[in-house]
């Protein structure tokens, strides 16, 4: 399973509310939360929503990153 996933595994388990229990901060308890408040205070659901997608991104690049540098067979091959 790679990071990206993780993370949004354990953010959905969050937002559907079986992950970390309240005094613990998590993403998706933090978007289950702001949803409610999304008319009038709509960055309590945004921002966590964007920490997750900057992450998973993140991720994501330096996995591929990585694997460019680090694989002999991929070099030189145009995908």
């Amino acid at each position: 399973m790679d990071m990206g996933m993780a993370i949004l595994f354990a953010a959905n388990l969050g937002f559907i509310g079986v992950g970390a229990q309240p005094p613990m901060p998590e993403w998706g308890a933090m978007i289950s939360t702001g949803r409610n408040y999304l008319p009038d205070f709509w960055w309590m659901a945004t921002f966590p929503g964007l920490a997750i997608l900057i992450t998973v991104l993140g991720f994501n690049l330096l996995g591929d990153g990585l694997r460019d540098i680090l694989d002999p067979q991929s070099r030189g091959q145009i995908r």
